[in-house]
């Protein structure tokens, strides 16, 4: 992922709407967006110091924060895959189940307990490492670059019931897709190109 710097006439121009300084939510692609104080020295509703605060801010921001993540493609018998859909700040997405590894917390460990929290899914062996991939996250206060690691995890049936309350963290709900629909399908799935992989498996 790429970021890029805006001034907010600049921001405005683009998106009809006034930003705050800072990153933001809303993202160009792959791109992430930091709106920054205008360096011309006629800029003088923001002084200097305010200015220089604001881009050291920017050089802490674009350091990222490293983290580990683990997540599942669930097939069923009837070779469907499971997604969550994500309503976020940039954007709706359908994903696979999966998330964070905690810091002490195995790769194995941690996959139970998200498919446990996210989809019900109880007592999993994880399967096969089939994918990896690295991407950068913009958040609030840094940039995340997240390193996942997919696992097949094969089920007969499920009933997906969440043991968590999955508002917090943008899931509205989900859904079993054949490989045809996944092909065809206009919508935002993540990781790109996971259609192709599951075909192949």
């Amino acid at each position: 992922m790429l970021f890029r710097s805006v001034g907010k006439e600049a921001y405005r121009g683009a998106f009809g709407e006034r930003p705050a300084f800072g990153p933001q939510t809303r993202m160009l692609g792959d791109t992430a967006l930091y709106v920054l104080p205008s360096t011309s020295p006629a800029n003088a509703a923001v002084p200097y110091g305010e200015r220089l605060r604001w881009f050291a801010a920017l050089r802490a921001w674009i350091e990222p924060e490293h983290r580990r993540a683990v997540r599942a493609i669930v097939v069923d018998a009837r070779d469907r895959v499971l997604l969550l859909h994500w309503q976020g700040p940039t954007g709706s997405w359908w994903i696979t189940p999966g998330g964070g590894v905690a810091v002490g917390e195995g790769e194995a460990e941690a996959l139970r307990r998200e498919l446990n929290e996210e989809i019900g899914l109880r007592d999993v062996e994880p399967g096969p490492v089939v994918f990896e991939r690295t991407h950068t996250l913009p958040r609030p206060a840094r940039l995340v670059r997240q390193h996942e690691r997919f696992h097949l995890v094969r089920v007969d049936r499920l009933d997906v019931a969440p043991t968590i309350d999955l508002a917090a963290e943008h899931v509205t709900g989900h859904r079993w897709c054949t490989l045809d629909e996944l092909e065809r399908t206009g919508e935002r799935i993540s990781p790109a190109g996971r259609p192709a992989l599951v075909r192949i498996l």
